[in-house]
């Protein structure tokens, strides 16, 4: 279920432009699979030769593993998993052990979470994080994926971009009064 991918970003960017229908995820263009279909001997050999490889979930293979699943969402419902969603993820980075899915994954298993809250922006993550709860035989928290808080163009804040803080927000002495009058409803 899972495999071995050499590829580097520059590769896959480069193979994406080449395709013209390129499958899009919520983050962009999805991976197209090149290292799916590499053979054991050929995994076994670039291994062997010290290449380093990310290794990525098969979605499909999962999917067929799992058969359907679903997740609760307190805002939006009964959500009905779509293992494209995100395609064949990055389980496990070149540079690092893991990745964010199967690290919340299993933190929130670890953690006895229950309902895990977060930016509408990650529902799609959520798709490949029911996936693995199945495969791994995790408990299946509930979800609230809340509404983003953007500026006056609908650019969503965030830190990485140095968005104002609400300690900047209190420092400039504005009242939490009126920063929650401002959140989307």
């Amino acid at each position: 279920m899972i495999y071995p991918c050499f590829c580097t970003r520059r590769e896959i960017e480069e193979e994406i432009a080449q395709i013209a229908s390129a499958p899009h995820a919520p983050e962009g263009s999805l991976y197209p699979g090149t290292c799916r279909s590499l053979s054991t001997p050929e995994r076994r050999a670039r291994i062997a030769a010290g290449e380093i490889p990310a290794w990525r979930l098969d979605a499909e293979a999962a999917s067929r593993e799992t058969g359907p699943l679903s997740f609760f969402d307190r805002r939006f419902g009964k959500q009905i998993v779509d293992p494209d969603a995100l395609g064949d993820v990055v389980l496990a980075r070149k540079d690092i052990g893991t990745s964010y899915h199967l690290a919340v994954v299993v933190d929130d298993a670890f953690q006895d979470v229950t309902l895990v809250t977060r930016g509408e922006d990650l529902l799609p993550s959520t798709h490949v994080h029911r996936l693995l709860q199945s495969l791994l035989n995790l408990p299946e928290p509930e979800y609230l994926h809340h509404a983003l808080i953007t500026d006056a163009q609908g650019r969503r804040l965030a830190k990485r971009d140095q968005d104002r803080t609400i300690r900047s927000l209190r420092e400039a002495g504005i009242s939490a009064t009126d920063v929650l009058s401002e959140l989307p409803k």
